[in-house]
């Protein structure tokens, strides 16, 4: 079994959060921000809901300029769980066809011509996995300050007992 489809497993439950999450983001929130310093419940659901296009960019491209990224824009909570869906499709597909040698090639991480980091690629794909975590973590506590239910994650919630 290849490195990539063996993380299918994982990937497809976390995957499974990340959709019951985004799918309690109330709809008439999306400027809301716990903080002036704090990205907008919009910006960060869009943030998360994109991010599983991350896996497909890191596979099939040997960098990726941030400089050259669209910017966050005002959607529909179901309008981005269609683009998640999607992109989770496409990640999951790239994860099952990605080769054991590719997972050691130099992938960059760029600003214009500025190199920010450079790590192989199967490192930067695991840091992803966590960094989704991190972000719909953080998406749980906007939900939590603006009482949508939170769901189940890695176990029950304190509003759904239901495990996964």
């Amino acid at each position: 079994m290849s490195i990539g489809a063996s993380l299918l497993p994982e990937f497809d439950e976390e995957m499974a959060s990340t959709r019951r999450v985004i799918e309690r983001v109330p709809p008439d929130r999306g400027e809301w921000k716990p903080h002036p310093k704090s990205f907008s419940l919009g910006h960060l659901t869009q943030l998360v809901a994109t991010m599983p296009g991350w896996f497909v960019s890191m596979i099939d491209n040997d960098s990726l300029d941030l400089a050259a990224g669209g910017g966050y824009g005002s959607h529909s909570t179901e309008g981005l769980l269609q683009t998640f869906d999607g992109l989770v499709k496409k990640a999951r597909a790239s994860l099952e066809r990605v080769s054991d040698e590719d997972w050691a090639k130099p992938w960059s991480l760029k600003m214009g011509d500025r190199v920010l980091m450079t790590t192989p690629r199967g490192v930067v794909i695991r840091q992803t996995f966590s960094h989704l975590a991190h972000h719909r973590g953080q998406l749980t506590v906007y939900l939590r300050l603006n009482g949508a239910p939170v769901p189940s994650v890695y176990g029950p919630s304190a509003d759904d007992k239901s495990f996964g």
